[in-house]
């Protein structure tokens, strides 16, 4: 039976919805995983090395397809609740648009300065070269890439997250079939990742725009649409907690390479970049389940239904905290043989970074909340306090604790900056939960 967003949900009903999109983030975490799987196996410690330094600054240029995605999904389901289906698409349509020339814009950029950014990042000879072969040949699907971020989360607008996520599978497999034949069978070495990883992003960009472009049985479908400055802006404004977010994220993670390539050399960012890999996975839990929940959230809003949005809002924070709980001792019971698939040739290798996640997993006990905190003011179309959740959670709270604890406690430091970070960004999450709830009504 089909779920609806004007549908009441209870628990069983909100996790059918929004599994499509914790899988989908989950499968593209894993398939996210698969290049450095290779290259650590099949090509070596340096390539390794290069490709966690660059990607973060790749990540900074995708961010806007996370801005529009999460931005524009909740000012569209919001019009779709408002009972304007016409208006919801010239809405969409114009966000896409604009994200096209966003992305060739991007690549432009990112092309030039692709090397002077690694270089200036400590990279030098060979990781100087690996780090921009990878980075201009990924940036050649950088416009892809924006279209799949801000598909993913239309798929669940229009009420489709079970074709959002055949998408992401069929890209993902894509990528790791390529990744074992141009690395492991024609040992291309980065180039092959490279390669596999943009051929995936055209696919996961590709299809969905065919999708959409075409008839079909979705709520939305894309029209030709002039540019609307004032939606265009709010959008903006509503997904700047998620371009907050993600390029804050990345800019952390330069300074967690830098700390770590002071403290531990090229083997502290060889562990890190691993931690990083396992980690997406656990937390595209959370952010799948943000994705998959917002329009919900943003439907029973714009339609001014209180007791849904109560409804709703207690029975994600209870899902929330429980799975939270459950990562965290996951994590810790499984984090050896997770780590050991990356670095499991390198015995001090393996050892610096099993004990990393098994302390930067700790976070996990946190961060679902956060999250979702974020999320769902985004939903609620109140972009502000999304962005200073997001703000205070990286760019203030990561920040000062990555250049504080490995002062007094090395190298672990580093990796507990993270759970310090994520602690102090729950109990401010918590403070405008509870001074927002007379504003929107949903406790």
């Amino acid at each position: 039976m089909k779920i609806q967003l004007s549908d009441h949900f209870t628990y069983r009903n909100l996790l059918r919805f929004v599994f499509p999109s914790i899988i989908m983030m989950v499968f593209m975490s894993i398939y996210g995983v698969v290049d450095g799987l290779f290259i650590s196996n099949f090509v070596g410690k340096t390539p390794f090395a290069a490709i966690n330094l660059v990607m973060p600054v790749l990540m900074i240029m995708g961010t806007l397809g996370f801005m529009v995605g999460t931005g524009g999904s909740a000012i569209v389901s919001r019009t779709l609740g408002e009972g304007d289906r016409n208006r919801a698409n010239q809405y969409f349509s114009m966000l896409v648009e604009m994200t096209v020339c966003g992305g060739i814009a991007l690549t432009v950029l990112g092309f030039i300065l692709i090397r002077p950014i690694a270089f200036a990042l400590g990279a030098e000879g060979e990781m100087l070269e690996n780090c921009v072969l990878y980075g201009r040949i990924v940036l050649l699907a950088l416009t892809a890439f924006l279209l799949q971020s801000v598909f993913q989360s239309f798929f669940v607008t229009a009420e489709k997250p079970g074709v959002g996520l055949a998408v992401t599978v069929i890209a993902g497999i894509t990528n790791m079939v390529l990744d074992a034949l141009f690395i492991a069978v024609f040992d291309w070495g980065v180039a092959g990742a490279a390669t596999a990883t943009a051929i995936s992003q055209i696919v996961g960009g590709g299809v969905p725009l065919i999708y959409f472009l075409k008839e079909n049985s979705s709520l939305l479908h894309l029209v030709w649409a002039k540019p609307q400055k004032q939606i265009l802006l709010k959008t903006c404004t509503n997904g700047s907690s998620e371009l907050m977010s993600n390029v804050s994220s990345s800019l952390v993670s330069i300074l967690y390479n830098f700390q770590l390539m002071r403290l531990s050399g090229e083997d502290g960012v060889a562990a890190y970049g691993v931690i990083m890999y396992v980690n997406f996975i656990f937390i595209a839990i959370f952010l799948g389940y943000s994705i998959g929940s917002a329009p919900i959230i943003s439907y029973h809003y714009g339609a001014k239904n209180h007791d849904e949005l109560k409804n709703l809002f207690r029975r994600s924070l209870l899902l929330v905290a429980v799975a939270g709980g459950v990562l965290t001792a996951l994590a810790e019971a499984i984090s050896l043989p997770l780590t050991g698939i990356f670095v499991g040739y390198d015995q001090q290798l393996l050892s610096l970074t099993c004990r990393g996640f098994q302390l930067y997993s700790l976070s996990f006990l946190f961060c679902g909340l956060t999250l979702f905190g974020s999320g769902f003011f985004t939903a609620l179309s109140d972009g502000a306090t999304s962005a200073l959740i997001s703000f205070l959670r990286v760019l203030v709270f990561e920040i000062v604790a990555v250049l504080v604890l490995p002062a007094l406690l090395g190298v672990d430091g580093i990796w507990l900056a993270i759970v310090v970070a994520e602690g102090m960004a729950l109990v401010v999450t918590v403070w405008f939960f509870i001074r927002k709830q007379g504003a929107y009504h949903y406790m």
